[in-house]
């Protein structure tokens, strides 16, 4: 059980890291694509990384509750299901009603949101903690 947490948390990291911190910030950068465009792949692509990132949540619940997990392990998949809980009931929210006025012509999208910068800050928030979590199941 310990070697398909240790996968799990990994594959997570891989993810957020590739998607959050490199395809997103890159895409605006590519020719031709304009922020309504970079907009509608973004949501397209933070959907399906949603979506991936609770079922890998399910799969640690269920890997702690069938296996041995100590107290250190158990706290930061807490933190790290908590974390995505805040982004995806909290702050997704916020983001989904702002590129939807950007989106309609109602919002100016050449600037970033606050609630942008808070998204970003949980994304380095959890990249610490599946880190953190990925060395404890290794020791």
């Amino acid at each position: 059980m310990t070697q398909l947490a240790i996968a799990v948390t990994f594959v997570w990291l891989g993810m957020v890291l590739a998607i959050s911190f490199l395809e997103a910030p890159l895409k605006f950068r590519a020719p031709g694509i304009t922020v309504p465009l970079g907009l509608g792949i973004g949501r397209i692509v933070f959907r399906a990384l949603n979506t991936v990132e609770a079922v890998l949540a399910a799969v640690l619940v269920v890997v702690a509750l069938l296996g041995e997990t100590t107290g250190v392990e158990m706290a930061l998949g807490a933190v790290l299901i908590a974390v995505l809980l805040v982004q995806l009931l909290g702050i997704r929210p916020r983001l989904t009603r702002r590129s939807d006025a950007v989106l309609s012509g109602k919002a100016d999208g050449t600037q970033r949101s606050r609630t942008h910068y808070v998204y970003v800050a949980f994304e380095v928030l959890k990249v610490g903690v599946l880190i953190a979590l990925g060395a404890a199941l290794l020791a």
